[in-house]
């Protein structure tokens, strides 16, 4: 398995998440590997998970983080899990370096 939680595509990147909402704050805790030997970055928001308020919080979180406006950023699958995927638009290259940060 991969120790990167992201795979670069022609169009931009697409990012594993594990979300914790109700987490107190918004914010990257950097990256983990789940039992499964999946990478996944970690992140939390303070939106409850209802009428997807911390799916949209973890949209304008990594928006932020990577700094690019978060209509660029969209929950790809995992509406209603912790794990998400995210699809973040723009140079996939430049996104995963920012995220590798972490």
């Amino acid at each position: 398995m991969s120790d990167r939680p992201w795979t670069v595509t022609v169009d931009g990147l697409l990012l594993a998440v594990r979300l914790t909402p109700k987490g107190g704050r918004d914010e990257v805790n950097g990256i983990e590997t789940l039992s499964d030997g999946r990478a996944v970055l970690k992140a939390r928001v303070r939106a409850l998970p209802e009428d997807g308020a911390a799916n949209a919080a973890l949209v304008k979180l990594i928006a932020k983080v990577v700094g690019i406006a978060a209509s660029r950023v969209t929950v790809q699958s995992g509406h209603t899990s912790r794990l998400k995927v995210l699809k973040i638009e723009g140079d996939g290259a430049d996104i995963a370096a920012m995220i590798a940060a972490f």
